[in-house]
């Protein structure tokens, strides 16, 4: 399967008439939050592929022109806290950030986020049963601690993915948040699992990932 990932940012080569000409091979999307919801549903209609998201920590209601208002984006499914099989793959997702304001939406502290991963082990030990393995694809918002993370508390990645990176060994670990403005890792290997820093997108092939950036162990 051939996989187009999304994150925080509008790409305009994305956004117009062009995708089906670039993108109309792929066979999955895949969103790692904190886009316009219009811009989900622009995609997923013009491409007309299985779409599954999970929220980013600045994700908010959008107004459109009519006056009425997106809460979540048509077409796509919510992958948070659950997993999902897509064709031959196994999805799971994780949504938001590491809490820095209180009470604010699609914000965890560690603890809280250890919670969101203990409610969603029954269903990872469930594909084990039925399919032999955990999970193909793990699909967050903010990244693992000490990958592709940064240092101030925004933008800190969560121990707790560390953890279940290596005991249920995703092939992939997809997240966003942090954001690349000059040349830098975005491809991290960790065990069995291939972290990618999707923004603003990343085209992910089943064993491989198409990308000018390199990789490195951590």
């Amino acid at each position: 399967m051939k996989i187009l990932a999304l994150s925080d940012r509008v790409v305009d080569e994305i956004y117009s008439s062009r995708v089906q000409e670039l993108f109309g091979d792929v066979d999955l999307l895949v969103s790692c939050g904190d886009l316009p919801y219009s811009y989900m549903e622009y995609v997923v209609t013009m491409l007309s592929v299985p779409a599954f998201y999970v929220h980013g920590n600045h994700d908010r209601p959008e107004y459109t022109a009519n006056g009425g208002s997106l809460t979540e984006p048509g077409g796509w499914v919510n992958l948070d806290e659950r997993t999902v099989q897509a064709g031959p793959l196994l999805l799971a997702g994780l949504e938001g950030s590491l809490r820095y304001k209180p009470r604010a939406p699609y914000q965890y502290t560690e603890g809280e986020m250890w919670g969101k991963v203990v409610r969603l082990i029954p269903a990872l030990l469930l594909n084990r049963m039925r399919y032999g393995r955990y999970l193909d694809l793990l699909i967050t918002h903010a990244p693992p601690h000490g990958i592709h993370d940064g240092e101030d508390l925004p933008h800190r990645g969560f121990e707790v993915f560390r953890w279940l990176m290596d005991r249920f060994r995703p092939r992939y670990l997809l997240h966003g948040h942090k954001h690349v403005y000059r040349p830098q890792t975005t491809r991290t290997r960790r065990g069995d699992t291939t972290v990618v820093n999707v923004y603003p997108f990343a085209v992910i092939e089943v064993g491989r990932v198409v990308s000018p950036t390199h990789t490195e162990e951590k």
